[in-house]
Order: C-alpha cells, then sequence, then structure tokens
C-alpha cells in the first residue's frame, strides 16, 4: 500500500481509493465495483439497493444526537474515462491502475488515475465503515456510466431515495461549490460506403500526444482537437481514399490522438512527408500544443481495400464542416460558456463511418439549435444521426440551505470565502432534481487536475481538507 497522511477522525478515505483502482471500472464495465460495492453493504450489515444497471444506494442509519437531522444524500459516479499513453502496455477493460505517489499528487502509470470520480466513491465509503463520525442518516448513491450520458442517473428510480440533500462530489476545484450546469446529448452520425482493392501507395497519418481535456470544463481553453487537425492536414492532400480511421476515445474528452490510414495513387516524397510533418508541429507548437507528435509513415502494402476517392472528399468534407468547440458564450454570466459541442471520437472499418459528438448548452433550445445543425450537416453528406444520453440543465437555486451552510463552513475553516459557480459541464445534479421533488444540491471536490488524460492528478493535501471539510457539513447540516 501507498503512504498517505492521516485523515480526519481516522477516515480510510486513501485505503478505500486503492482498493476500487484494482478493480476496472471504465464506462460500460460497471459491474465489477457494483458487485464490490454491495458486499461492502452486506459485510457492514447495511441497507442496500442494486438495480439492472449497476446503480447503488448504501443506505446508514444517523449517528446518536443526529437522529433529528435531515438525511443526507452522498453521491459520486462508479465509472471513468479510460486513456493511456500509447507505449504503456496494460488492458484497462481487465487490470486495475498502477497508483504512485509524485509530491503531493496521486497519479496512475501512464493512464487515467480515475479520482473523476472515485475520489467520491472512496469518501461515501469512509463515511459508511467509520464508527465514530457524527452524521446524520446517509444515503450513498453511486451511479453508473456517468461519463458517457449520465446514464446511470437517468436510470435510477427515485423512489428508493429518501434525502432532499444531496451533497454531490464530482467537482475538481476546492473551494469552489457548483451550483448549476449546462445540459447535453450525444449524437452518433453514421454512413456505410463501398470498398473495393485499389493499387497505390499506403500512408498513415498520425497526429498524437496533444493536450486534450474535458469537453465541458476545457473547452474554452484552446486545447486543439486532434480529430478535426488530422482531417485538416487530410483536406491538403489530392486523391486519398481511405482505408481506416481510428480517432479519440470519449465523447466528453477534446481527442488527443487521431490516425487515418489512407491509399494515394501518387507517391509523396520524402520531402513532402517532411514538410507535412514539420509544418504541422510547428503551427501546432504556436498552439500551445508543445508536445504534439505528427506523423506520415509509408506502408509497404500496395494493394488495400478503401473507400473511393469521391467518398474519401465526402467524409472529409463532413468532418472539416462539423464544428467543435465553443459555440456560444453566455450573455449572463461572464467568461461562461453557454454552448459548446465536441468531436470526441470517429471510426472508420470496412466502409463504415461514425463520428461522435457530445453538445452541451445552459438553453435547451440553443442545444435543440446545435443538434439540429449536425443533423443538416449529416444529411448534406448522405449520413444519418442518432441521438442518445439527453439529460436537462441544472438550474441555479436561489434559496439553498446547503449552499448557505456549506458556505458558512467554508469561510469558518478557511478564513476565506467559497466560490460559488455554475459550470459548463455535465452534472448528474440536474437529472436528481428532476426526479427528486424539492432537492437541495450542492457539487464540490478536491483539486484533481488534466481529468480525462493520462495526466489526471490528484491533489493529496486538497483531497484531505475536503474531507475535513465534508465532516464539518454533514455536522452542521
Amino acid at each position: 500500500m501507498l503512504k498517505f497522511p492521516e485523515c480526519a477522525a481516522g477516515g480510510r478515505v486513501f485505503e478505500f481509493f486503492e482498493e476500487i483502482s484494482k478493480i476496472p471500472h471504465g464506462s460500460g464495465n460497471t459491474a465489477p465495483i457494483a458487485d464490490y460495492l454491495e458486499g461492502f453493504a452486506r459485510e457492514r450489515a447495511l441497507t442496500v439497493i442494486r438495480d439492472g444497471t449497476d446503480n447503488v444506494i448504501i443506505k446508514k442509519p444517523a449517528t446518536k444526537g443526529y437522529e433529528d437531522r435531515p438525511c443526507v444524500i452522498i453521491q459520486g459516479h462508479t465509472d471513468m474515462v479510460l486513456a493511456q499513453e500509447k507505449n504503456v502496455n496494460i488492458d484497462l477493460q481487465n487490470e486495475g491502475l498502477k497508483l504512485y505517489i509524485d509530491g503531493d499528487f496521486l497519479k496512475a502509470e501512464g493512464t487515467t488515475l480515475g479520482a473523476d470520480d472515485g475520489i467520491a466513491v472512496a469518501y461515501a465509503l469512509a463515511l459508511l465503515d467509520s464508527k465514530d463520525i457524527p452524521h446524520p442518516a446517509i444515503e450513498a448513491v453511486f451511479t453508473s456510466d456517468e461519463e458517457i450520458g449520465l446514464l446511470g442517473a437517468a436510470a435510477i428510480d427515485g423512489a428508493n431515495i429518501d434525502g432532499r440533500i444531496l451533497i454531490n462530489i464530482d467537482s475538481d476545484a476546492e473551494g469552489v461549490f457548483t451550483a448549476g450546469c449546462a445540459g447535453g446529448l450525444r449524437t452518433d452520425t453514421e454512413a456505410s460506403f463501398d470498398t473495393k482493392t485499389c493499387q497505390g501507395h499506403l500512408y498513415t497519418l498520425s497526429v498524437s500526444a496533444l493536450r486534450g481535456g474535458h469537453s465541458g470544463i476545457e473547452i474554452n481553453r484552446g486545447r486543439t482537437n486532434a480529430i478535426k487537425y488530422l482531417f485538416k492536414i487530410l483536406s491538403t492532400l489530392d486523391g486519398v481514399q481511405l482505408v481506416s480511421l481510428n480517432c479519440g476515445n470519449a465523447d466528453n474528452a477534446i481527442p488527443r490522438d487521431a490516425r487515418a490510414t489512407f491509399v494515394m495513387k501518387e507517391s509523396l516524397s520524402s520531402s513532402a512527408l517532411s514538410d507535412i510533418c514539420d509544418s504541422a508541429k510547428n503551427e501546432l507548437a504556436e498552439l500551445g500544443e508543445t508536445d504534439a507528435g505528427v506523423t506520415v509513415t509509408k506502408n509497404l502494402t500496395l494493394a488495400k481495400k478503401a473507400i473511393s476517392a469521391e467518398d474519401s472528399v465526402r467524409v472529409i468534407e463532413l468532418v472539416n464542416e462539423m464544428p467543435s468547440g465553443v459555440l456560444a458564450m453566455s450573455e449572463d454570466i461572464e467568461g461562461l460558456v453557454e454552448t459548446s459541442q465536441n468531436i470526441g471520437i470517429l471510426t472508420l472499418e470496412d466502409g463504415n463511418l461514425r463520428l461522435t459528438v457530445s453538445v452541451r448548452s445552459a438553453k435547451g433550445a440553443s442545444k435543440r439549435e446545435a443538434a439540429d445543425n449536425i443533423h443538416a450537416i449529416a444529411e448534406k453528406y448522405g449520413a444519418k444521426v442518432t441521438e442518445h444520453g439527453e439529460y436537462p440543465s441544472w438550474e441555479y437555486r436561489r434559496d439553498s440551505h446547503l449552499r448557505d451552510v456549506m458556505c458558512e463552513v467554508y469561510e469558518k475553516m478557511y478564513q476565506k470565502p467559497a466560490k460559488v459557480d455554475i459550470i459548463h459541464a455535465g452534472l448528474e445534479c440536474g437529472l436528481f432534481s428532476d426526479k427528486l421533488e424539492g432537492l437541495d444540491a450542492i457539487s464540490f471536490g478536491p483539486d484533481n487536475y488534466d481529468i480525462h488524460t493520462p495526466s489526471e492528478r490528484l491533489s493529496i493535501s486538497s483531497a484531505v481538507r475536503v474531507w475535513e471539510f465534508l465532516l464539518e457539513v454533514l455536522k452542521n447540516i
């Protein structure tokens, strides 16, 4: 086990974080961690409810003296975004993470850390496990598949939840209390093309090691989208016939890597290949992507199944025309992104194209307008769009007892005011607010950086402070 500082009241926060990090729990693979949570509850004789989507609710009675306090929901999601460096040989679908400590930071070797949202799970488990931490009745609500459309929160049965005070621990900046968020949806643009074996020169073009980041929180920070940049290069080449595309790995992450394999009848000279790479690297460096890699590899195989040059042009033009990034800034709140969309995944295999886009907006009408534009672009190029994973925005509540308590406790503990914010990212609070009438909710969390990337790192000292703060809030609700 790693050596961590002790947490207040003997909380086993980091011990539980290590435990769950041993369990593969990428989006779409949450059954193993749900099994763990169910077993955890039964070992402690706690009430547990598990549904068919691997949501788990664990209930713990109030400690002595807190029986008359309102029940508090401690909520987080069990899935994580799986991303890893190219040279890291690990099967994240079946293997756990390799954690290590670097100064004040907890990291994972070459992969995402999963503190989004493993730290919430660890906090909740430490509370449920405790014997001497004072608290009101607790409902720990662990939702599945948040990262791919808040699917668990959408499916959960509100009738199984008694509390009307919800503390969501899925924010990543200490001292910032989130009280509202954007709504969103996902779209899949699909098309099928005939393929045929063609003669020519086979190339692989790769854009790699961009900064990436969260497609909501970091969409306005100038991060280059690897898919969009790859297609910017492809549009400068004549006679391309696409063989395959393998780009991005999550619709809610700004893609760091993108790769295209294609055939050209005309051979590119060595100097032309060097010019493409050097020019791209220089441009990306000017955009702040100092570690970017751009390569064009000429392969030996001369015959390959590819789509036609005409269809390849349609695909290239479709991707280039599809917006990705900030679409509108809020007119009401300075610096807040109102509407955005992110091209997160693009694949082409055996002539079957799929382009996945995440749309976010604080306004339902703007979200609908962005989605309609995706439909229009797809139709222009003969593709079809399906929508899924839609979730509502979470509207700011003017009167909030929970927010007042949290702000008061924070200022007393740290002699400075907390920041109350509305963010351009999807949080499950909006779905819970729809299901639980009169819900009072706030989202907060410790400092966690570069989430959804292999550079993700959690501040250990911040995680300790947030734990201490959470305990004080539970005493004062």
